[in-house]
């Protein structure tokens, strides 16, 4: 009948056979079988785009056919599902290194240790699965650019609520995985991390939109083509060497490889035997000395109740720390304080940065702020303690947090930013707004990073260089060190499991750049334009 006939004629026959429709109807309708597990494994695959493995190509098509899983989710409750499982698989993988820590601690049981990734897992990936939930309820019939800029600007907002929510974790955000392509890296000058992981999202949904014709606008071409420059250029030297006056100050960047499990007051003299050696000798440069978090453990300020000591004296450790230092030297090591009460009793301890003169005096102090849950301080401990819990960090009394980003001026060398070991991953959070420094300097412990820890830690600290266009100098126990230039290049480094020392002219700084001045307003800034041009289009296209 001819009614019959007309309801069988679906596509038009001029169009039939249409590449760009058999592409797009294939995606659409990707995957009818598995999606859950299907999203477990792009989860997975996303997570090979970060340090070490750095395969970023395979986590922007493991992004791709995520959105196109979401898009095809027949009900809301299944994009959350489907964004959960992604959520699971990605950050089990990248957080692998978290099994690593818990062979240090003989309190916690170490099989415990197999299970702590997946278990954070299963928490981050509430926040991959709001992203899906929320940019679900803006799809539309078809994968439009529209529906690709939005999931964009939901992406911004969860990864930067991942960064406080619960005091925060803001390990690995989606833009790290460009560190090693500098010219993309470069944008973080402009917007930060939080909106280039929007923008990286959006450049994975633009490969969804390479045949959408003449009505779609058609990114991917672009911003692929960016992409494939920008990973030619990698491999060009941005950072020219400094020149080396004669009477130019030096950095020397000390890490003795003492593993996690010799820490033990015992070893207390080996320790500072090795960094003293370590740290070379005086020249006729200034030279400012750097030593890591978690190998001093003697107390050495003063005025501390006599039993603290022990067998040591507070001033007897600092003039051997010093004995390594000219008129003109510094030192800054990583060490601990101790609070009292008006009876004398310890209350709290600071993990702490101290800088010492020549003459063995303490002329400054920074107390770490952000703090790591369950591994400074333990978190309901009326709940955990009971269960045979406690923090990662050895010792009963948990840390206490300081005050925020600090600029500490060291004499002879002028402002010198802190960041003590975990405040290096949070963007916008590492600089004394009141006083931008020269440098940043990062003492950590990668010790119980495990082999994938250690350069994630390193990318981060890269990144937060490239966004506040300020040198960063990481200095840990068993590496990876490094001195990293204002651009996010790194200029010299020592391996993992080796002792040895840096010993460079201070990299200068560059002009504040535009995301030190905004911060993470940037981020709030490139989301809302995504969501107005997403509008605008969909408005335009009725």
């Amino acid at each position: 009948m001819p009614r019959a006939a007309s309801q069988e004629t679906i596509v038009p026959p001029a169009r039939q056979g249409s590449p760009a429709l058999s592409y797009r109807s294939s995606i659409e309708a990707f995957p009818r079988r598995y999606p859950a597990l299907t999203a477990l494994l792009l989860g997975v695959a996303a997570a090979c785009g970060f340090a070490p493995l750095e395969l970023w190509w395979l986590a922007i098509a493991a992004f791709a056919g995520w959105i196109a899983l979401i898009h095809a989710a027949p009900t809301r409750r299944q994009a959350l599902w489907r964004g959960w499982a992604f959520g699971v698989g990605h950050f089990t993988i990248n957080d692998n290194w978290f099994q690593h820590a818990f062979t240090f601690q003989d309190q916690m049981p170490h099989w415990l240790g197999y299970a702590a990734p997946l278990a954070l897992a299963l928490y981050l990936a509430v926040f991959p699965a709001l992203c899906a939930g929320l940019a679900w309820r803006a799809r539309r019939a078809r994968i439009d650019a529209g529906f690709v800029l939005l999931f964009g600007a939901c992406w911004i907002l969860t990864e930067w609520m991942r960064s406080w929510l619960f005091t925060g974790y803001a390990w690995d955000p989606l833009a790290v995985m460009w560190v090693p392509v500098q010219p993309v890296a470069w944008l973080a000058t402009l917007v930060g991390t939080y909106a280039l992981s929007g923008l990286t999202v959006v450049a994975a949904g633009a490969l969804l939109l390479l045949p959408a014709g003449r009505k779609q606008i058609n990114v991917g071409i672009l911003a692929f083509g960016i992409l494939i420059v920008g990973q030619a250029c990698s491999y060009v030297p941005w950072t020219a060497k400094p020149a080396e006056a004669a009477d130019a100050p030096r950095l020397v960047v000390v890490q003795p490889n003492v593993p996690q499990d010799q820490r033990g007051e015992s070893d207390q003299a080996m320790m500072l035997a090795r960094l003293l050696r370590l740290s070379g000798k005086p020249g006729t440069a200034p030279r400012l000395v750097m030593w890591p978090e978690g190998v001093i453990r003697d107390f050495i300020e003063d005025d501390y109740p006599y039993w603290v000591y022990g067998n040591t004296s507070p001033w007897l450790t600092r003039t051997r720390m010093a004995s390594v230092l000219g008129p003109r030297d510094m030192l800054l090591t990583g060490g601990t304080a101790l609070q009292f009460d008006d009876k004398g009793d310890v209350t709290t301890a600071s993990n702490s940065v101290f800088a010492l003169d020549a003459r063995g005096r303490i002329r400054g102090r920074y107390d770490k702020a952000h703090l790591v849950p369950y591994g400074e301080y333990l978190p309901m401990p009326w709940l955990l303690k009971p269960l045979g819990l406690s923090r990662l960090v050895p010792g009963d009394m948990d840390f206490a947090p300081g005050p925020g980003a600090r600029t500490m001026t060291v004499p002879g060398f002028g402002a010198v930013g802190m960041q003590v070991c975990y405040e290096i991953i949070f963007s916008g959070q590492v600089v004394d707004p009141a006083q931008r420094p020269r440098l940043i300097f990062n003492p950590s412990n990668d010790a119980w990073f495990g082999n994938w820890g250690s350069p994630q830690f390193l990318a981060q600290a890269r990144l937060r260089a490239i966004e506040e266009g300020l040198p960063v100098i990481r200095d840990t126990p068993t590496g990876i060190s490094a001195v990293i230039a204002a651009d996010g290049a790194v200029m010299a480094t020592v391996a993992r499991d080796v002792s040895g020392s840096i010993v460079v002219p201070i990299p200068p700084a560059h002009a504040a750049t535009l995301f030190s001045r905004l911060g993470n307003w940037a981020a709030l800034l490139v989301g809302a334009v995504l969501t107005l041009v997403a509008f605008a289009l969909r408005r335009r296209s009725r």
